[in-house]
C-alpha cells in the first residue's frame, strides 16, 4: 500500500538526500519547507547553507521540467549518473509539491493557526492534516526531527508522525562496539574447541567464529582472569586471537606516557597497530583520549620520524562556524578551541626547567598544525598525522568528507564523547562518532577503543559519575 510522507524541513538539512529514502512511496515536500530552505541556503552557517542548497539542487532535479498540474500530483523519483542520465529506483516512488497557502478550512480538521510569527511548523503540520483528510484511505505520516513538532501533530489530530531514523545505524548507544569484548570469570569456560600455533615468540589461538560475539577485526576479548587476546585476523571459520601478556601491554609507553588502566593500554596497543589507517577513540571527558592520541603523536613524529607533520583540529559551536571575525593567522583564531592540546603538552613538558620553550620548540620541531575543520574539504593531507577531537558534534556528512581527506602514508585518529554533544541537530544516535564506529568496526585497517576511568582527579570522576 502506498504511503505518503510530509517532510520537515529539518529533515532535509540532516540529510539533503532523504527523499530517496522512501521506497515506493509519495513524498511531499511543503512550500513552506522549500520558502525556508530558500531563507537557509544563504546562511553564515556554512555547512547548513550548504546542505540546504544540496537539498534544493536534488528537488530540482527530480521536479526537472515537469507542468505544475504534475508537480502536485507527484512526479517519479529518478537518480542521476555522473553524466545528468536519470535512472529509475528499484522501488520508485513520486515527489510532490504541497501549495499549503492554498489549505482550504474542512469542517472537522482541526488545523492550527498559521497566521501567528514562527508559524511555518504549523503550517507543515497542516499539509499532513489536510492530505490526512483528503485521502482517508491513505497513511500520511509526517517525518521530522523536532520533537515538539511531533507532540504538536499528534495533538492536533495527525495519526502517524515519525523521527527521519535512516540515520541512525544503532537503536541504542549502549550497543555502540567499545573495541573490546569482556567476559565474566574465565574465557575459555566458553570455548569448546581450540587449536593453538606458535609462531616465534606469539601464540595464535584458533577459535570457531561462533564462539565469539560480537566479532569483528582488531577488537580485543577479555576476562576477569586477566586473559588478553587480540584479534589479528578473521577467516571464513575462525577467529585468529594472538595471546597478549598483560602485564607487558600495561608497561608500553609513548613520549614518556604510562597508561593508567586497561582501557587506556588496549588504546596504545592499538595507536602502535601499523596496520590501522583510523583510530577512534570514544569515552568520558577526563579518561585521557587527548593526552594519549598527543603523546603517540610526537612519538613517531619526533622520534621515530614516521610522519612529516601533525595536524590537530577540532568542531567548533556549530562546526563551520566562520572563524574570520577573530584576529591573526588561521592556527591563532583557532587556539581558544584547541586549549586542550596546549594543556596537554603543559602535562608532557610542564615539569622542563623552560617549560614554555619545551612546548613551542615541541610545536615547531613536530610541525604541529592547527586547522579548522571548515577549511580542510577539497585538500588532501599525504605524510601526515591527523587527530581530530570533539568529534561528537559532528554529521555522518562532516566526518566523510573529513576522513576521505587522509593521503598517502597518513594516519587519522578521532576522538570524542558522546555525553558532551552541543549540536542541536545530533544526539548520539545520529552522531557522525557513533556511524563512523558502526561503520568501520569490521574495517580491517581500522580499530575503535572506548576508554573508560576517568584519571584527572577524584573529584573529576565524582563529577562525571554523580553530578
Amino acid at each position: 500500500m502506498e504511503k505518503i510522507y510530509v517532510l520537515d524541513t529539518n529533515v532535509l538539512l540532516h540529510d539533503p538526500l532523504a527523499i530517496f529514502a522512501f521506497g515506493e512511496h509519495k513524498v511531499v515536500i511543503p512550500m513552506t519547507v522549500l520558502e525556508e530552505l530558500d531563507v537557509i541556503k544563504d546562511r553564515r552557517d556554512k555547512d547548513v547553507s550548504r546542505e540546504a542548497r544540496m537539498a534544493i539542487n536534488t528537488i530540482d532535479r527530480i521536479v526537472g521540467n515537469a507542468a505544475p498540474k504534475a508537480l502536485l500530483e507527484g512526479v517519479p523519483i529518478y537518480t542521476h549518473s555522473q553524466d545528468d542520465t536519470p535512472s529509475p529506483l528499484q522501488n520508485q516512488g513520486n515527489l510532490a509539491v504541497y501549495p499549503d497557502q492554498k489549505i482550504a478550512n474542512i469542517d472537522n480538521v482541526p488545523f492550527l493557526n498559521s497566521n501567528h510569527d514562527h508559524a511555518n511548523d504549523n503550517r507543515i503540520i497542516n499539509v499532513a492534516l489536510s492530505l490526512q483528510a483528503t485521502h482517508p484511505r491513505t497513511p500520511v505520516c509526517l517525518v521530522t526531527k523536532d520533537i515538539n513538532m511531533r507532540i504538536k501533530a499528534k495533538g492536533s489530530g495527525l495519526e502517524r508522525v515519525e523521527d527521519y531514523r535512516k540515520d541512525k545505524v544503532l537503536d541504542d548507544v549502549d550497543l555502540l562496539s567499545k573495541g573490546y569484548t569482556h567476559f565474566e570469570g574465565s574465557f575459555w569456560e566458553g570455548i569448546e574447541k581450540v587449536k593453538t600455533e606458535q609462531h616465534g615468540r606469539h601464540t595464535i589461538h584458533l577459535i570457531p567464529k561462533v564462539a565469539i560475539e560480537p566479532l569483528y577485526p582488531n577488537m580485543f576479548l577479555i576476562d576477569d582472569m586477566e586473559f588478553v587476546g587480540f584479534i589479528c585476523n578473521i577467516d571464513d571459520k575462525y577467529a585468529y586471537v594472538l595471546d597478549i601478556n598483560k602485564q607487558s601491554l600495561m608497561h608500553q609507553s609513548f613520549w614518556g606516557i604510562h597508561p593508567r588502566n586497561l582501557e587506556q593500554a588496549m588504546a596504545f596497543y592499538l595507536l602502535r597497530h601499523d596496520n590501522s589507517d583510523l583510530m577512534i577513540m570514544t569515552g568520558p571527558a577526563g579518561s585521557g583520549k587527548t593526552l594519549l592520541a598527543l603523546a603517540y603523536a610526537l612519538q613517531v613524529s619526533m622520534e621515530e620520524k614516521r610522519f612529516n607533520k601533525i595536524i590537530v583540529a577540532r568542531s567548533t559551536p556549530p562546526m563551520a562556524e566562520d572563524i574570520g571575525f577573530l584576529p591573526g593567522t588561521e592556527e591563532e583564531k583557532m587556539a581558544p578551541w584547541l586549549a586542550a592540546f596546549d594543556d596537554n603538552l603543559e602535562i608532557l613538558h610542564g615539569a622542563d626547567e623552560h617549560a614554555f620553550s619545551s612546548i613551542d620548540y615541541v610545536k615547531q620541531k613536530a610541525n604541529i598544525q592547527f586547522k579548522s575543520l571548515n577549511f580542510m574539504r577539497g585538500r588532501s593531507f599525504n605524510n601526515a598525522l591527523i587527530i581530530i577531537d570533539e568529534a561528537q558534534g559532528l554529521t555522518q556528512f562532516q566526518l566523510k568528507s573529513i576522513v576521505t581527506r587522509v593521503g598517502t602514508n597518513s594516519r587519522i585518529i578521532v576522538l570524542g564523547n558522546l555525553a558532551q554533544i552541543d549540536n542541536k541537530y545530533i544526539n548520539p544516535l545520529t552522531s557522525g562518532l557513533t556511524y563512523l564506529v558502526e561503520k568501520c568496526k569490521d574495517f580491517s585497517y581500522a580499530s575503535i577503543m572506548h576508554v573508560n576511568g576517568i584519571e584527572r582527579s577524584r573529584l573529576a570522576e565524582f563529577a562525571e559519575e554523580n553530578l
